[in-house]
């Protein structure tokens, strides 16, 4: 009788199960994770026409057939088709083969020697090809509250957004599934509102998808989400008069919403609480940017290419090695202010599309060049950030966008088309060559014997020389723990690793993290400097000055260290950006909320390990021996 009983309620559970709205509302995500290509394959079937034309290879003499070469396009066919359909041997002798002049008589053409081409036939046809369709793909975003950068805060605990998108037309996004913090969740349609609930400063991960109604889902994607209250508005006592703010931060390739702290995605690693630094900070305002340090070399400069008079001053103003002295300074001022600032406006646009610190990179064009574009003769650096040799290197290996915009401006696209890495030791340099030459605005017939186009399009190469040794220092940091970057190190620090990978190179940096790895102390900026090289310790004050807004003379950057990397490579995928269509559909089921610390995502790094590159002369620079 109890076995009967149970087997009737399990029935009508089941029965439930299959007609109640909300039960279908709170289903639990599948345990197995569907990749796209479990459902039907996305392909399509396309008939299109074409033209077939048959072309005959004869002799001139016997009019013998050859072969036959059968072409989809107008005109004769390319000599690569026909060595492909005839061979080497005809297709050598109808490449050898002389005009045949023109004379009177039947006979003289007979009298012609060599092989002949002559359209046979034209045939039209159709023929059905198969394409790939496009896949679902979902975004995340946050609704309830609209956070801006940097500090991102919300008055209220805002709702993590995921929205499903299809791009087939006559299909739906059916649901979006998916784990927060390992609790799974489920929404019908296209949009799911979660709640989210207080976090930690770590965060807890979020891995989501969309299932279609062609029967197949996307791939699965992943995010960081972080929410920090702030003030004691939620104290026990109840007594506080903090009004409720809540620090909101999230991490994905598929975010939707203000741009991602610089880097932040590519180390997996929140900047802190309420925002960066000012250091690593963009504003809104070129305004905000301006400036009016003492700069001693560069004052030097205005007075020796006559910009500034300083004729009544000692020396003319000048100290030894062009350095101003101190009535120098003060004649210059004026000139020293609008000097260092009239690059702003580039500096602001450039931080923006490349999403690089525009106040980090003002400060470092200050501590390089002070703002003067020109060149120090005996290291051959040039430009705003002072680019040698190594760091075109670095620029064109770890930047391939940046490489597939400039590479085709020195070579054919088709020496270009595989990547700094798999060029030959000749194209390399010549390309390194290139591009230190290309920032180097010295010009002696221009005013100030400065071109400012050249400098504004040396802004441009050195954020992406930033971007790149941020990929670097991130990729060094992997190679070294096994996991994101972002779990063994804080987001600032990361950032002083990136400007120790760009002053002294990466070889210094790999050395000192290893170094600090294997003594198993934490991945920090003061345990990571006190590891590096004697001959790399002067990129310890080059950090702090930085980091501090402190501003100092230039100094040449001695010749980097390059490292021995292992292990995979980094991609490099552009965040989408596209705009939301917000939809309602809450589900019920409440997440979890214990801290947890995040599971690194799988990055994935497809690159080969790059080969040992030994530079040799070049037309523009010279060179470092590189280890």
């Amino acid at each position: 009788m109890r076995t009967r009983l149970l087997l009737a309620l399990s029935i009508l559970m089941v029965v439930w199960l299959a007609i109640s709205p909300a039960a279908r509302l709170i289903a639990p995500a599948r345990a197995a994770t569907p990749e796209p290509e479990d459902g039907p394959n996305r392909k399509t079937t396309l008939v299109v026409s074409f033209t077939r034309y048959e072309w005959w290879l004869s002799r001139w003499e016997t009019g013998q057939f050859l072969c036959s070469v059968i072409v989809e396009h107008e005109g004769l066919p390319a000599s690569g088709e026909i060595l492909y359909d005839c061979g080497s041997t005809i297709h050598n002798e109808w490449k050898n083969t002389k005009p045949c002049p023109e004379a009177e008589g039947v006979s003289a053409p007979l009298q012609c020697s060599g092989v002949i081409l002559h359209l046979v036939r034209t045939t039209k046809g159709e023929r059905e090809i198969s394409i790939d369709l496009p896949p679902p793909v979902a975004w995340v975003s946050i609704s309830g509250c609209s956070p801006a950068p940097p500090q991102n805060r919300c008055s209220q605990l805002p709702n993590l957004l995921i929205t499903g998108e299809e791009p087939l037309p006559n299909e739906t996004i059916i649901s979006v599934q998916g784990l927060f913090n390992g609790e799974p969740f489920s929404c019908m349609g296209s949009t799911c509102n979660l709640p989210l609930p207080a976090t930690g400063r770590q965060g807890v991960q979020v891995e989501f998808w969309v299932e279609s109604s062609f029967g197949d889902s996307s791939q699965h994607f992943t995010a960081l989400v972080r929410v920090v209250p702030w003030g004691n508005f939620a104290a026990p006592e109840g007594n506080t008069q903090d009004a409720p703010l809540w620090y909101v931060d999230v991490l994905s390739t598929q975010w939707r919403g203000a741009p991602l702290a610089s880097c932040a995605q590519t180390w997996e690693s929140f900047p802190d609480v309420g925002g960066p630094p000012l250091w690593l900070t963009t504003p809104e305002r070129v305004e905000e940017l301006a400036s009016s340090e003492t700069l001693y070399y560069l004052a030097g400069q205005l007075i020796q290419s006559g910009q500034v008079n300083a004729e009544d001053c000692p020396n003319g103003g000048l100290e030894s090695a062009g350095i101003a002295n101190a009535c120098g300074i003060e004649k210059s001022r004026p000139a020293v202010t609008a000097w260092q600032n009239q690059f702003d406006a580039q500096i602001l646009q450039v931080a923006r599309e490349m999403e690089i610190p525009a106040q980090l990179m003002k400060s470092v064009f200050a501590r390089e060049s002070q703002f003067w574009p020109g060149i120090f003769r005996s290291f051959r650096e040039a430009g705003l950030g002072q680019l040698t040799e190594n760091g075109a290197d670095t620029v064109l290996l770890w930047n391939p966008s940046f490489f597939n915009q400039f590479c085709p401006l020195v070579f054919e696209k088709s020496v270009c088309q595989n990547g700094f890495a798999f060029l030959n030791e000749e194209h390399q340099n010549l390309l390194k060559g290139a591009l230190v030459n290309k920032v180097n605005a010295a010009c002696p017939d221009c005013p100030a014997g400065i071109d400012l186009s050249q400098a504004s399009f040396s802004v441009n190469v050195f954020a992406g020389t930033l971007r790149a040794s941020c990929d670097q220092a991130g990729q060094i940091v992997y190679n070294t723990t096994g996991a994101a970057a972002g779990l063994s190190s804080s987001y600032v620090d990361l950032w002083r690793f990136t400007l120790v990978n760009y002053n002294a190179g990466p070889g210094c940096l790999s050395e000192a993290v290893l170094e600090t790895f294997n003594a198993r102390q934490p991945l920090d900026w003061t345990n990571v400097s006190s590891h590096l090289d004697e001959a790399c310790q002067g990129a310890i004050p080059y950090v702090e000055e930085i980091s501090t807004l402190k501003s100092v003379g230039p100094t040449p950057t001695p010749p980097a260290v390059l490292p021995t990397l292992s292990g995979p490579r980094p991609t490099f995928a552009p965040t989408p950006t596209r705009q939301l269509t917000p939809g309602v559909p809450t589900p019920t089921l409440q997440p979890g909320v214990p801290t947890a610390t995040p599971i690194a995502t799988d990055v994935g790094y497809p690159y080969p390990e790059p080969p040992t590159i030994t530079p040799g002369p070049s037309p523009t620079s010279e060179t470092y021996p590189y280890p």
